[in-house]
């Protein structure tokens, strides 16, 4: 036991931990704010895994990692694209539209990778992104190497999300996303428009959700599989409200997250892995998500307008 605690407080424990949070975090700050606008995004899983592909594919032929994540943001905004204009424009179901983008997005992935890639023996893969250490800060004992020594990509994951809590909270356009979110009936009166809202809160999102697939193909795996988002963006759509719709609650639950899924794979190669299935360890997070879950949601107030569509002749 003793072995197993000294091993959680190792540099490379923590490392791993803040790495592991960062697709969801980028993820989750996504959906948050599409949520926050009225529209639930279950094409997320979907949107990161082609995002995923498409960041790995540009990367791979241009020879630049920065091109595969601007590749894979555009790939999740032309796909949220779609899903705002079925839900917003359209008015149609939230849900359905949701499933039906990521089943679009998954076969696309699959189909897309064949096409370009076949199916060589030996999956190509990119060089990954080197970490960027920052001078003072890396050279701090313990907290420095597991916090200032990290991928670009972490920094700016961090840094996304006090800039989304003061966006939402603190300028026009961020009070006008939730309000469409919470009465469109009234911002729609003080003339904001609810469907453009919405759009640009949608697209925004879903180019988060690609950055965050990009971050799995390119920095955490350096490949594309199949299975590269493993039921991340599912796991995203809980933590939005784990973290109550809020930018920081969000983050805890990512970093809560990535803890646990930290933690089974230490456990895997410590004496408790020796009696039990390793399949009883990964499933460790996603059990551990679900009673979070069942534990904050009952307390927990989405946007008003969750899920409900909005049409102006209606009114």
């Amino acid at each position: 036991m003793w072995g197993l605690i000294d091993q959680l407080l190792q540099v490379g424990f923590l490392a791993a931990l803040v790495r592991i949070a960062t697709p969801l975090t980028l993820a989750t700050l996504g959906e948050t704010l599409s949520e926050r606008a009225g529209v639930l995004n279950l094409g997320i899983e979907g949107i990161m895994l082609m995002g995923a592909m498409a960041g790995f594919s540009v990367a791979y032929f241009s020879g630049s990692l920065w091109l595969g994540v601007a590749g894979a943001i555009a790939t999740g905004m032309a796909l949220a694209a779609l899903m705002a204009l079925l839900t917003v424009s359209f008015g149609l179901s939230q849900h359905v539209s949701g499933i039906g983008v990521t089943l679009l997005s998954t076969g696309l992935a699959f189909f897309i990778y064949r096409l370009v890639f076949g199916q060589p023996s030996q999956p190509p893969s990119v060089p990954p992104f080197q970490t960027l250490p920052i001078p003072g800060l890396a050279d701090l004992p313990v907290i420095g190497p597991s916090l200032f020594n990290q991928y670009a990509l972490v920094y700016l994951a961090m840094a996304l999300v006090p800039i989304m809590a003061f966006v939402l909270g603190q300028t026009p356009w961020g009070l006008s996303v939730r309000m469409v979110g919470e009465n469109p009936d009234a911002a729609d009166s003080a003339g904001i428009s609810v469907a453009a809202r919405r759009w640009q809160a949608v697209v925004i999102g879903g180019g988060l959700m690609g950055a965050a697939g990009a971050f799995l193909s390119l920095a955490q795996f350096n490949a594309f599989t199949f299975g590269v988002v493993n039921g991340r963006g599912w796991v995203a759509i809980a933590l939005v409200v784990f973290g109550q719709w809020r930018p920081w609650r969000c983050l805890g639950g990512a970093l809560l997250f990535a803890l646990i899924d930290a933690l089974q794979l230490r456990l895997q190669a410590s004496s408790f892995g020796q009696h039990l299935p390793y399949e009883a360890f990964l499933v460790l997070p996603f059990v551990m998500t679900i009673v979070a879950m069942a534990l904050v949601s009952r307390n927990a107030i989405a946007p008003a307008a969750l899920l409900k569509p909005f049409r102006k002749e209606e009114r």
